[in-house]
C-alpha cells in the first residue's frame, strides 16, 4: 500500500473517531446505529480497513451526517 493510500485511511479513521466521540458514542454504539460490527469500526478508526462506499453510507447514517460531509472532512485534514 502506498503512503498516500495509508494516509487516506488514517485520515478517514480520525474523522470517524472524532465525529463518534463528538456524539458521545462508543464504538459499540456506532456499530449498532450503523449496522456494522464493533471490530470493523475499530479497524476503520485505526486506518486498517479500506471502507466501501456502502459502508461509508452506513457510517454517515450512524454518525447522523451525510456521506458528502463525512468525506469533505478529508480535504480539511489533507490541506
Amino acid at each position: 500500500m502506498s503512503d498516500v493510500s495509508h494516509d487516506l485511511l488514517l485520515y478517514f479513521g480520525q474523522i470517524v473517531r472524532a465525529r463518534r466521540i463528538n456524539l458521545s458514542l462508543t464504538q459499540e454504539g456506532l456499530a449498532e446505529k450503523s449496522g456494522l460490527h464493533r471490530t470493523y469500526i475499530a479497524d476503520i478508526e485505526r486506518g486498517t480497513r479500506n471502507v466501501s462506499l456502502l459502508n461509508i453510507a452506513k457510517l454517515a447514517q450512524g454518525l447522523s451526517c451525510s456521506v458528502s460531509s463525512l468525506l469533505s472532512e478529508i480535504d480539511k485534514v489533507d490541506a
